[in-house]
């Protein structure tokens, strides 16, 4: 599976914004996907995932109140809507899936030999 995040930008504290991520492949329908983040001089980090049956899973509390995800399967996409955005929030996020399940897995499950996406640059400034 291949994916690629795009939609990302600049945007005023307290504004939105969606990212996306497109994907290729064959049963994407099947896959939870997971989207993460890094910010400068951090370690990646989870945000929320969403499994094959639309639910979402939350790996940040900080987040569980302003962002949500949605997929559409026939587009082959994945959506996170990014609400009420802080400084803090600057990243480049990145989404990911793992093809041998359908679950949302644990944050720490997580790693490099899943496919991975490039990320999108999401800066919000105060």
């Amino acid at each position: 599976v291949q994916l690629q995040a795009s939609g990302g930008g600049l945007v005023q504290a307290g504004g939105s914004l969606r990212v996306s991520c497109a994907a290729s492949g064959d049963r994407f329908a099947d896959y939870a996907i997971g989207w993460f983040r890094q910010a400068p001089g951090k370690e990646r980090e989870g945000v929320l995932c969403i499994s094959d049956g639309h639910h979402t899973t939350y790996y940040l509390d900080s987040v569980k109140d302003r962002f949500t995800i949605s997929r559409d399967n026939a587009r082959r996409r994945i959506y996170l809507h990014l609400h009420s955005l802080k400084p803090e929030d600057t990243a480049v996020y990145y989404c990911a899936t793992d093809r041998n399940v359908d679950r949302c897995k644990a944050t720490h499950e997580w790693s490099t030999n899943d496919d991975w996406g490039q990320g999108t640059q999401v800066t919000v400034s105060s």
